[in-house]
């Protein structure tokens, strides 16, 4: 197992944990003897980044539309790539039931993640894919509101470059800016396709 494998599985096994933990600090009340879920994991929230054409945009630019958020960064050999692939369609998929839906990329990697070098990439996956970048503060700000794990590797080959190992996790947001539900990054088109849908008709 390479480096990349093991901070992939770190990863995933840490932002369970995470979710867990939000998910767990509150005690479930009981009706009737049975536990009742209430309440939603403070995931997301405000944030302030730069888009793919350069303009500031913020949370609430996105409100009245769901948002499918993923992290990642341009020069991701293959979970990013393979993510988006499987995120633009799942919304093909949904055709016009996915028309409320922005999708949108949130860099990991800010340094080389230029607004120029996002809108040549996200061109590459779907029409309405938004690219957002920032500073390394805003970045940092942003992952954390999503309990989003990353962290730089460097190269053992080639001390001047380095891979960045993170979760990968599908957000859907609601149309308030709350989370709706996380989405294992492993699952396919029609499962994809199918989360979003019924945590849409659940609204």
């Amino acid at each position: 197992m390479n480096r990349t494998t093991i901070g992939m599985v770190f990863a995933g096994l840490l932002t369970g944990a995470a979710l867990g933990f939000i998910a767990l600090k509150v005690p479930a009340p009981t009706v009737n003897g049975e536990a009742q879920v209430t309440g939603k994991p403070a995931i997301g929230g405000p944030f302030s980044l730069i888009d793919q054409t350069g303009k500031r945009v913020t949370d609430k630019d996105f409100h009245g539309r769901y948002m499918l958020v993923f992290f990642g960064f341009t020069n991701c050999p293959d979970i990013c790539p393979s993510g988006l692939q499987v995120m633009s369609a799942a919304l093909d998929k949904l055709g016009h039931r996915a028309d409320d839906i922005v999708p949108v990329l949130i860099t990991l990697d800010p340094a080389e993640d230029t607004p120029e070098k996002l809108a040549t990439y996200v061109k590459s996956f779907h029409p309405r894919l938004v690219g957002l970048t920032g500073s390394e503060s805003d970045i940092a700000a942003t992952a954390k509101a999503y309990r989003v794990f990353y962290q730089k590797v460097p190269d053992e080959k080639d001390p001047s470059r380095y891979g960045i190992d993170h979760s990968a996790i599908f957000y859907l947001m609601g149309k308030d800016g709350t989370l709706l539900t996380p989405i294992p990054h492993t699952n396919d088109v029609d499962q994809l396709a199918l989360a979003i849908d019924k945590a849409i008709l659940k609204q």
